[in-house]
């Protein structure tokens, strides 16, 4: 058995290899390149050693730059790596055990999930459908909430945005949302329920206000709604397990 003070060590250190993962499926898939295959440098193409592959370490070793050639890896990898790693330890210390690895998950693909739709605005249906089945199985499983909650959920957050997105382009003439946010709010219902989207909602929607104000962005600057959507559900998720 697995002490508690051990879960969060456990799946942080998971986490950041997560991470690892998520930094280069977030820079590839964007570029219509396969996730799969050898890690490489993207300056000079060459093959990256185990030794320089160890998530946040080999980063701070290497001062940020290829062993090669010395090219400067972007920051976002070692940030993705970061919050991969807090995110694990997060869900180990709210809830130690089964349910704490299943909010891990959760908050591991919604960080993949936000990484994609800010770096690209594209949310990827293959994960979205990941997200989806992992939180009806978590359910299933017996984790809360109910099966039933779930579900109304899953209807609800898609129904939901998909319904402003239509009037929206009914009354302006143009896509307001993607078409994969919707389907990424229905996938958070699967995993939170029915009452938590509109604490979730809410929470997005103030993320997005403090990112436009401190990024002095304006009026007509786009905002990845499915990346504030995602750390919403995952700060969400935790508010309930730790309380």
């Amino acid at each position: 058995m697995v002490p508690p003070l051990l879960w969060p060590v456990l799946l942080g250190v998971l986490g950041a290899v997560f991470g690892s993962f998520i930094a280069v499926i977030a820079i590839r898939w964007p570029a219509g390149e396969r996730a799969s295959g050898r890690s490489r440098c993207d300056a000079c193409v060459e093959t990256l050693g185990a030794a320089e592959l160890v998530p946040v370490l080999s980063f701070l070793v290497q001062r940020g730059r290829c062993r090669h050639c010395g090219a400067g890896v972007g920051r976002s990898h070692l940030a993705i790596e970061l919050i991969g790693a807090a995110i694990g330890i997060a869900a180990g210390w709210a809830a130690p055990g089964i349910e704490g690895v299943a909010g891990a998950v959760f908050g591991w693909l919604l960080l993949a999930l936000g990484a994609i739709d800010l770096a690209a605005f594209w949310l990827p249906n293959g994960l979205v459908a990941a997200l989806a089945v992992t939180g009806l199985a978590s359910g299933l499983a017996g984790l809360p909430p109910g099966v039933e909650a779930r579900l109304i959920g899953g209807a609800a957050g898609f129904g939901v945005l998909w319904l402003v997105a239509a009037g929206y382009r009914r009354l302006r003439g143009r896509m307001g949302l993607g078409g994969g946010d919707p389907k990424l709010f229905g996938a958070i219902g699967l995993w939170l329920g029915w009452r938590a989207l509109p604490g979730v909602l809410l929470a997005a929607c103030v993320i997005g206000l403090v990112w436009a104000v401190a990024m002095r962005m304006r009026g007509d600057a786009r905002l990845p709604l499915g990346t504030l959507l995602a750390a919403a559900a995952f700060g969400w998720w935790f508010v309930l397990a730790a309380g």
